[in-house]
């Protein structure tokens, strides 16, 4: 044992990611980047168990260096055990960070219909009830959490991506870029927004309406504006202001989003545009685009 690192040794050397939040909201999915990421990755393990986990982890002397442990109301019993854990972990001077996952709580109850799972706190009480009561046994450790991820309007990719800017071994600062309609409300994650509303809207234009800002009709009328172009232009030139101090500060993710009313036609044709400006001064950019019909397949 070793008296600067506790019971379990070398503590510095082990990065830990305890994953929770609230069901449905997307756990698998960010258990599957991390796996991708070369994560040792443990599904719902007793919070009494994690340092005997991170003992076995010392064991290998360096061959498993970051590992990530889901722990959520799956627990049922043991959940509370958890922030004794979180404790223990601490007096061990283990590294670890808390990533929530959390979703609105009506997108919640559509992905539990689409999948026809079982809540795991649904105990004769309706769906609706069981979110709600899981989300306030969970109102502490949201308060806790180093990073909180909504995926309420992400997609699958997106949510990939995210996590991949985040925790992957990228030096520089990657960026997100996420289209979005106001008539649904802001992404609460985003760093920036920006706002093409200014824009003449093609959803006015007939020919235009079905279609979306991927389509090249729609592309052309948007970014053939004066206005578009200079806007496009003038956040390309405050983004690239800002991220060396967002480098400084030892920020690896920055999510930006640009919103048009209904984010089908102009905060589309924004996005694509601005991230083509930003890759070719660079830049790692992913666009995203939740509420067009061609953004590809959805959050599962």
């Amino acid at each position: 044992m070793d008296e600067k690192t506790g019971a379990c040794g070398c503590g510095q050397n082990l990065k830990l990611k305890i994953i929770t939040g609230m069901s449905g909201a997307g756990k698998t999915q960010i258990i599957h980047v991390l796996e991708d990421l070369g994560y040792y990755c443990v599904d719902n393990l007793p919070p009494k168990l994690f340092m005997h986990f991170i003992e076995t982890v010392q064991q290998t002397h360096g061959t498993i260096t970051e590992t990530a442990i889901v722990a959520d109301v799956r627990g049922g019993l043991f959940f509370p055990d958890l922030f004794a854990a979180f404790r223990e972990m601490h007096e061990a001077h283990i590294d670890f960070e808390i990533i929530f996952l959390d979703a609105a709580d009506h997108v919640l109850v559509r992905r539990f219909k689409e999948t026809r799972r079982r809540h795991p706190l649904s105990q004769g009480d309706s769906l609706t009830e069981a979110i709600a009561q899981e989300r306030q046994r969970l109102q502490e450790l949201r308060g806790m959490a180093h990073y909180i991820i909504d995926t309420s309007n992400t997609t699958g990719k997106a949510l990939y991506a995210q996590v991949n800017q985040l925790f992957g071994q990228q030096e520089k600062v990657e960026i997100l870029i996420t289209s979005f309609g106001y008539k649904y409300g802001l992404p609460i994650d985003a760093d920036m927004i920006f706002d093409a509303r200014f824009l003449p809207n093609p959803f006015y234009i007939e020919e235009l309406k079905p279609l979306c800002g991927l389509d090249q009709p729609v592309r052309d009328y948007v970014l053939n504006m004066q206005a578009a172009r200079e806007f496009i232009s003038r956040c390309a030139e405050l983004i690239a202001l800002i991220m060396p101090y967002y480098e400084k500060e030892g920020k690896r993710y920055l999510h930006i989003g640009v919103g048009c009313t209904g984010g089908q036609h102009r905060s589309v044709a924004i996005v694509e545009g601005l991230a083509e400006k930003l890759r070719a001064a660079g830049y790692g950019v992913y666009a995203d685009h939740p509420y067009c019909y061609r953004a590809g397949e959805g959050f599962e």
